[in-house]
């Protein structure tokens, strides 16, 4: 020990040698390179610190680039990076060089918990995320699917109803994301995995509660991913805890895994018995099919249900907690909504999904919530090649942040942009303006990207998102549970969510039907 302790001094030396030559020669490369402005670095640690503002990192990007300009260029550690806030070089980036930012940048803990490339988010652009891109697209999370999947939304959505029905005869105060946390997760679980996860006993519910927790680890600021010669520590202990989550979640998607292929086996065969498949089960289906030119592991399996779980809980459920708040705030725009469900749908039956399509106001409130609440603040990206934008050299291997929550408030593009007007999503004679939608081809409007890596479950979201606000909205009113004036704090907090959650007593317009269960 005292022979170790003795090399301590030489090893601080060669390391910080190490650190000396290695800054040296990537300064002389940059002097080579004409890069996007950008505030001065720090030595060794660049702009990393600038990540300290953690979940307000958006709003610091969108005020530097009123000094910088819509592109800009840091250093977090050694990883370089670029900012977009404007849609015109959004569009350059996601459309015009979208081959070039088609791979997304990497995480020691979401690598950990994506089982390496075997997820559909962090895999890198090639042959086998192309046949994980095109199986969510045509499979899982296809419109053919999704209207089988259609009686499984109605159910949830009408078990909603009835607890807020029954709170609402109580006169007891909602926490209403808690409420649309159940919906989402039990309708992506039973999609997924034919179990409702707000069963507390059910395996189900635990895959949720794995899966919550490696996000929160996949979140945080971790110096291994920025800080080059910590790529292999763990000093903040990061890995060790995602590993033991991802182990957990692991252990219990493998044996619902075994559920599915015993109850496969069981079957006859070619006889389906008129079920509808589940999730996994297409899945299997893909690994047993001799035509496919390339077979999904059981780790592909297990990351993609990673991927729809943890997608598709989080982020509509506080979509639609933000529309209710805003509406709240707005008691004239939620007049308005009401007036026209109770014109097309009326008093007698709850609003279902194909009213949608009659309902342009509501479809008007789902984006001009989104265009405000964007269900992560900024898309990530990583350049697989050297390429130019906009004049300046942007190196291999260099982040791209797009800057959604800023783009979306740019008034170049948006009279009153910091206004909630549903109205700015309606054409001439009422109707939803089909061109400007949220699919990613208006690029100052991106909530759920744009390109290749545009998110699958984009038709899914808004089916979910459209139904279940104009259900909240034809079945109660909202009271604010402070005692105070009937406001909501409308102040944000990390990702997506609400700084503090939304609390209210429901109170009932009209009683919903039965529990739909056939």
């Amino acid at each position: 020990m005292a022979d170790f302790q003795n090399y301590i001094p030489y090893i601080l030396i060669g390391l910080l040698s190490a650190i000396m030559v290695r800054a040296f020669f990537t300064k002389y490369r940059r002097t080579k390179l004409r890069l996007p402005p950008g505030p001065v670095a720090l030595p060794i640690i660049g702009h990393l610190h600038l990540l300290l503002h953690g979940s307000k990192i958006h709003l610091v990007y969108q005020k530097l680039s009123c000094r910088y300009g819509p592109l800009m260029h840091f250093f977090f550690g050694s990883v370089p990076c670029v900012v977009v806030c404007s849609p015109e070089m959004a569009k350059e980036l996601l459309q015009n060089q979208d081959p070039v930012f088609s791979n997304r940048p990497k995480r020691v803990v979401a690598e950990l918990l994506a089982y390496g490339d075997a997820d559909l988010v962090y895999a890198p652009y090639g042959a086998k995320w192309r046949l994980m891109k095109k199986l969510c697209m045509t499979e899982l999370l296809g419109m053919h699917t999704i209207h089988q999947f259609a009686p499984i939304r109605r159910e949830e959505r009408n078990r909603l109803l009835q607890r807020l029905l029954k709170k609402a005869k109580a006169g007891e105060a909602v926490v209403v994301k808690a409420e649309l946390l159940r919906l989402t997760s039990d309708i992506v679980s039973r999609m997924s995995m034919s179990r409702r996860c707000s069963e507390n006993e059910d395996e189900a519910a635990e895959v949720k509660k794995s899966i919550q927790e490696m996000s929160r680890f996949a979140m945080k600021l971790n110096v291994a991913d920025f800080i080059w010669f910590c790529k292999k520590l763990d000093f903040q202990g990061f890995s060790k805890k995602a590993k033991a989550a991802r182990d957990r979640y692991d252990s219990m998607i493998e044996r619902i895994i075994s559920e599915h292929e015993e109850a496969r086996r069981k079957k006859e065969a070619g006889d389906g018995n008129g079920e509808v498949k589940d999730l996994i089960d297409m899945l299997l289906d893909t690994t047993e099919d001799e035509k496919a030119g390339m077979k999904l592991t059981r780790e592909n399996i297990k990351a993609l249900m990673l991927n729809v779980i943890g997608g598709g809980t989080n982020s509509p459920a506080d979509a639609m907690e933000w529309a209710l708040a805003e509406l709240i705030n707005h008691p004239n725009l939620m007049e308005k909504a009401r007036h026209e469900i109770d014109c097309v749908v009326g008093k007698d039956r709850l609003v279902e999904e194909s009213d949608i399509t009659n309902l342009p106001y509501v479809e008007a409130i789902t984006r001009e919530t989104l265009r405000l609440h964007p269900a992560g603040p900024l898309i990530g990206r990583e350049s697989i090649e050297d390429c130019k934008v906009g004049g300046y050299d942007i190196p291999a291997k260099t982040q791209l942040l797009i800057n959604v929550w800023a783009i979306g408030r740019d008034p170049n593009y948006w009279e009153n942009p910091l206004e909630f007007q549903p109205e700015r999503f309606l054409n001439n004679e009422g109707g939803i303006n089909r061109r400007l939608n949220v699919r990613g081809q208006q690029f100052h409007l991106l909530p759920f990207g744009s390109g290749r890596r545009l998110c699958p479950g984009t038709t899914l979201a808004l089916q979910v998102l459209h139904t279940t606000i104009a259900a909240l909205i034809q079945c109660f009113d909202w009271k604010v549970n402070d005692g105070g004036n009937g406001k909501v704090d409308m102040k944000e907090g990390s990702g997506s969510s609400r700084a503090t959650p939304l609390i209210c007593v429901p109170v009932a317009r009209l009683n919903p039907p039965p529990i739909y269960t056939s």
